[in-house]
């Protein structure tokens, strides 16, 4: 049996961390049992999650967990694609993972009022004579690796600009398919899943997630992908934002 250790359910989502529904998205894809466990940073071997435990084998990051899985169920997550399709679906995820992923960090962590909303609440089990130093310190780390990706040297609108435009491509490839590569789920299918129900999910407000909502496909796609691979998790951002 797999472990994965993640964040949880929050922000109105089956899974906080986009990364860590990759992962467990791609679990599902491949058929594969797995338990889920509460999870912080320090506790993987890389300090990031997701991680799983693999028969005593720890795997850390949701790309190698990938490669773990194909290597050792012989899971093809790219199967019935062609090299030039692997190789373009390999470009998208890098896209989401790069670029469209700090967009979602600047929105929930740079902005002060979805920081208070959400993230500044991972600390509230801290002692109080420290908690909010410790909040101060992560969302100041945060900004910086923000300020790193490139994205948070523009103004609060070019970054988002920058971002749609991503988006904007994201959205031509997926066309009128079911899936990014086709009408079949793929392995970059989970990366975009939960960078896309990241923005959508209407816990957050700001201008990355109305743009966003200005790409009627994609928005499908998002509940089309939870559906399926969530199907027990009450999710109608539409409804819930109006």
């Amino acid at each position: 049996m797999i472990t994965l250790y993640g964040f949880g359910t929050g922000f109105g989502l089956p899974e906080i961390s986009p990364f860590v529904t990759k992962t467990e998205v791609q679990l599902k894809m491949a058929g594969l049992p797995y338990r889920k466990e509460r999870a912080m940073p320090p506790a993987s071997p890389k300090g990031q999650l997701p991680f799983i435990d693999d028969g005593g084998e720890a795997v850390a990051d949701s790309t190698f967990i990938r490669a773990h899985i194909e290597r050792r169920y012989g899971f093809d997550f790219d199967a019935g694609l062609s090299l030039v399709e692997r190789a373009q679906a390999w470009a998208f995820e890098r896209m989401i993972e790069h670029h469209v992923y700090w967009a979602l960090v600047g929105a929930r962590w740079v902005d002060p009022v979805n920081f208070a909303k959400g993230p500044s609440h991972f600390f509230d089990g801290a002692p109080e004579h420290n908690r909010e130093k410790l909040r101060e310190d992560a969302q100041f780390r945060v900004a910086e690796n923000y300020l790193l990706s490139g994205l948070g040297r523009h103004a609060p609108d070019d970054d988002v600009d920058l971002a749609v435009r991503s988006l904007f491509a994201l959205s031509v490839q997926l066309g009128d398919k079911s899936y990014l590569m086709g009408n079949k789920p793929c392995g970059v299918d989970a990366t975009a899943f939960g960078a896309l129900a990241g923005i959508l999910t209407p816990f957050f407000e700001s201008a990355l997630r109305q743009r966003a909502e200005g790409f009627p496909n994609l928005t499908a796609y998002v509940d089309r992908m939870m559906d399926n691979y969530y199907p027990e998790f009450a999710w109608s951002p539409q409804r819930q934002a109006a």
